[in-house]
């Protein structure tokens, strides 16, 4: 066998083998109920619905006008209740199981004049991608941060949810925008 024959062999098992853990990977994906992007049937999943992945948490579900569900958690901070509207990835999947064992205290800084950050204790999925964030916004930083905007900012991480019912101005006061650490709370109740 010449090299050239044996190079597109060994190309041709590479490229056989991808497909295959691809090929499983939607197998599984489907029998464990993840279907992000399509059902399990091949048709598209409804863009206004968000699924979380199998996962049943114990916190609220909301209905969106259309009837759709949104899954939802909780910032508590100083004696307030902050309703964040979940994205659909594999970060917020598994920030609310690690929620459905116990709610996550973490203490969180100023940072850049835009937003609170702080250290929750797990590593959770990155799914980071450039975006430009605004006040409410909800971001995974590096795998274990979360940040809570009170400004914009643009950057490369994850999208986790976004605080609803609060304009920027009451955010920087919620979030004690430049006064130092605050302590907070995530939780699915």
């Amino acid at each position: 066998m010449t090299a050239r024959a044996y190079i597109r062999r060994i190309i041709f098992y590479i490229v056989a083998s991808i497909v295959l853990i691809a090929s499983l990977s939607v197998f599984m994906a489907c029998s464990d109920g993840f279907d992000d992007l399509t059902d399990c049937d091949g048709g598209v999943a409804d863009e206004g619905s968000v699924d979380i992945g199998g996962v049943a948490p114990s916190g609220d579900e909301t209905e969106t006008g259309d009837g759709d569900k949104e899954f939802v958690m909780y910032v508590y901070i100083n004696g307030n209740r902050l309703l964040v509207t979940l994205e659909n990835n594999s970060s917020t999947r598994e920030l609310v199981r690690l929620l459905s064992e116990r709610d996550i205290d973490y203490d969180a800084d100023d940072y850049g004049g835009f937003e609170k950050v702080g250290y929750i204790g797990h590593d959770l999925p990155r799914n980071d991608v450039a975006l430009r964030v605004s006040a409410g916004d909800v971001i995974l930083y590096q795998g274990n941060n979360i940040c809570l905007y009170y400004g914009n900012n643009s950057w490369t991480f994850t999208r986790l949810g976004r605080i609803d019912g609060f304009s920027q101005t009451e955010l920087r006061k919620l979030l004690g925008a430049g006064d130092g650490s605050l302590r907070v709370r995530l939780s699915l109740k």
